[in-house]
């Protein structure tokens, strides 16, 4: 009864995590400067786009209720009049609109430090890198042995801009979320960079933006922004190794990954396990989601997650595993829920 209680707590907190940033992420409520500068374009072009609408619209309006009669009846397109509209109306006013939106185009363009020297002189804070359907998230900061590796997640200190290095392993991804920051590919071969900054704390949903094959929709990321006090306290923590197991059943479960396929695809850091295939997953206990955040981090759907991956996520790397016993399964859980 305890632990269903448990788990069911577990799936309305993580449900709820989830839910407060799924759904809309609109590109005009801005949360952080980068996008605060494409909302302002955006804004600007919507608008000139309804007023261009309306006058289009009232002078159709305008020219039914005006001329009547057959085409034939109408004054020859070369007439005084008609030539001076075909001039200002067909030429010159679209030329003016289109040029401003294309001078502002160009300055939104130079405001991001995408290309700017001082920026790639330094190391990034993070490096983020794609893969068919999850993101890897390296932690750069502090001496070598300080860094840290965890997926699909990444923490950002609210207020102070955070570099960000675009990679991937297999195909062409695009790291885009909405209030944070526009579109930038990660492209085989090259590696792209971002400055990314959040004004307050928070928790923003992102998406891969390029197609990139079956479960491309379910490739999510999430972005939570802290004080920098929580984010200092959260990078501690994320640098811990795995903590030992808390009970017997965990203990027991600890030995069933050990001694199961998991080990070799995922690393668990303060254990053998150091597969680089799939997520780390030293502090899983900790993260919001699972799969990629298609599916929050919950009792039930890791149970489900393990055994038939496939189900939950089809042509994922995660294969099923129904070898388990149900004890095994159990404490295997009750392990990987131990890691915070």
């Amino acid at each position: 009864m305890q632990r269903r209680l448990h788990s069911l707590v577990a799936l309305v907190a993580s449900a709820l995590a989830l839910a407060s940033c799924s759904g809309v992420q609109p590109l005009m409520a801005p949360a952080g400067p980068e996008a605060r500068t494409l909302a302002h374009l955006g804004w600007f072009v919507l608008i000139t786009f309804c007023i261009v609408t309306v006058v289009m619209w009232g002078l159709i309006f305008w020219v039914a209720a005006r001329r009547r009669g057959t085409l034939a009846e109408h004054e020859p397109w070369n007439a005084p009049n008609d030539k001076r509209w075909v001039a200002v109306g067909g030429f010159l006013i679209p030329a003016i609109i289109l040029a401003t939106i294309f001078v502002m185009t160009l300055r939104t363009l130079r405001a991001f430090p995408m290309g700017d020297a001082e920026m790639h002189m330094g190391e990034a804070a993070i490096v983020l890198t794609g893969h068919q359907w999850w993101w890897e998230v390296e932690y750069r900061l502090g001496a070598t042995h300080e860094h840290v590796t965890t997926a699909n997640e990444i923490h950002i200190p609210a207020g102070q801009p955070v570099d960000i290095e675009l990679q991937t392993r297999d195909v062409i991804h695009s790291f885009w979320v909405p209030r944070l920051h526009g579109k930038v590919d990660l492209v085989p071969g090259i590696t792209n960079r971002i400055r990314l900054q959040a004004d307050d704390p928070g928790l923003f949903r992102g998406e891969c933006a390029e197609y990139c094959g079956p479960q491309h929709a379910h490739m999510i990321l999430l972005v939570q922004s802290d004080s920098p006090s929580d984010f200092d306290g959260w990078l501690a923590h994320q640098r811990q190794p795995a903590v030992a197991p808390a009970s017997a059943e965990a203990e027991r479960g600890q030995q069933v990954f050990m001694n199961s396929a998991c080990e070799l695809c995922h690393t668990v850091r303060g254990t053998s396990a150091r597969g680089l295939v799939g997520p780390d997953l030293t502090h899983i206990g900790s993260r919001k989601g699972l799969a990629a955040n298609a599916y929050p981090n919950t009792t039930a759907y890791l149970e489900a997650w393990v055994t038939h991956a496939q189900s939950l996520k089809p042509n994922a790397q995660m294969p099923n595993i129904t070898a388990f016993t149900g004890e095994d399964l159990r404490a295997l859980v009750t392990y990987l829920e131990g890691l915070q």
